[in-house]
């Protein structure tokens, strides 16, 4: 079962999959859902920090490497993207809309895009970790009710 844990803690570091992955892989393994809830909680926030502080920096400064160029500015134009319409929506209430943007399990969002954003969009550092920390709560609540129903679903069949 430790491995399976391992397993959980290490999808939800991997960007776009992030614990949007782990948990339905956990309820599909019918491994309990708290602690699989909490080990991808804490598998998708460990990477926060680093993003926030030097994703944009090596970003900046690979985009002109010849082998990962074209990824990092790519990974830029997400990130700027993704921040532009944050602040679009959210005016002042950019707080709660990096929440959402991270909470709601939708492709393309979660916490290393919602970091990325925060950190282009040069949010203070602990209200962005915050920010981030209450929407991969939000998405790990949707996706473990989400997989449970889904899978309970399945299993009747």
């Amino acid at each position: 079962m430790l491995k399976q844990y391992l397993i959980v803690f290490f999808i939800s570091m991997v960007p776009l999959i992030e614990l949007r992955g782990a948990i339905p892989y956990a309820v599909g393994f019918q491994l309990p859902l708290l602690p699989s809830y909490i080990v991808a909680i804490i598998g998708n926030m460990i990477p926060v920090p680093f993003i926030y502080l030097f994703a944009r920096k090596f970003l900046e400064a690979g985009s002109d490497w010849p082998l990962v160029g074209g990824f990092c500015r790519w990974c830029t134009r997400k990130g700027e993207r993704a921040g532009r319409k944050l602040q679009e929506k959210a005016g002042r209430g950019l707080f709660v809309a990096l929440l959402l943007f991270v909470g709601i399990p939708l492709p393309g969002t979660g916490a290393w895009t919602g970091t990325l954003a925060a950190s282009i969009l040069k949010m203070d550092f602990k209200s962005s970790i915050i920010a981030v920390m209450c929407g991969v709560l939000l998405a790990g609540i949707i996706m473990g009710t989400g997989s449970t129903i889904l899978f309970s679903i399945i299993r009747m069949f």
